[in-house]
């Protein structure tokens, strides 16, 4: 890597991303990984609004989610059940993803899944605990102002800490 860049560090909690700001304006230089990063600036970026109760949250990385990993007959063949969008189980794993989100953050949970507008190519991320694959999405969600706002900001399905599911617009 080499000259001017940027990372985006997101969180449903806005305490700690005021948090992280106040630190990364004192720090000089971030240690990412072993990559050394200047910080020359920051930036607090506002979520929409989403005064509607809808909105279109569309990401730039992979939506990782599991499913149930079993088959037709109703039979566990897998622990290891990751799914993507095209998947007959997907959407009903999303929406119990989003609120459950929703429910940790003490925020109202009746959010839903309206429509599946777009999705990326399959593609399949290493981690420390292997593959994970998943697939870009463009989805339009209905809910509480307040509870799209913190998905927004979350991310969308499983493993968002590791960078998956970082919603774009």
């Amino acid at each position: 890597m080499d000259g001017p860049g940027y990372v985006e560090i997101g969180s449903p909690l806005r305490v700690l991303v005021e948090a992280w700001a106040k630190v990364l304006l004192e720090t000089p230089v971030l240690d990412w990984g072993g990559t050394a990063l200047r910080v020359e600036a920051v930036d607090l970026v506002e979520s929409p609004s989403f005064e509607s109760g809808r909105g279109r949250f569309r990401t730039a990385t992979p939506v990782v989610m599991k499913g149930s990993g079993r088959g037709p007959d109703g039979v566990r063949t897998t622990r290891q059940a990751f799914l993507v969008p095209s998947d007959v189980e997907w959407p009903g794993y999303f929406a119990q993803s989003l609120r459950r989100k929703a429910e940790s953050l003490g925020l109202d949970a009746d959010v839903a899944l309206e429509a599946i507008t777009w999705v990326g190519p399959r593609r399949s991320m290493a981690t420390a605990k292997g593959h994970k694959p998943g697939a870009a999405v463009e989805v339009d969600l209905s809910g509480a102002p307040e509870t799209l706002r913190a998905l927004w900001s979350w991310g969308l399905g499983q493993a968002t800490s590791a960078g998956f599911g970082w919603v774009v617009a």
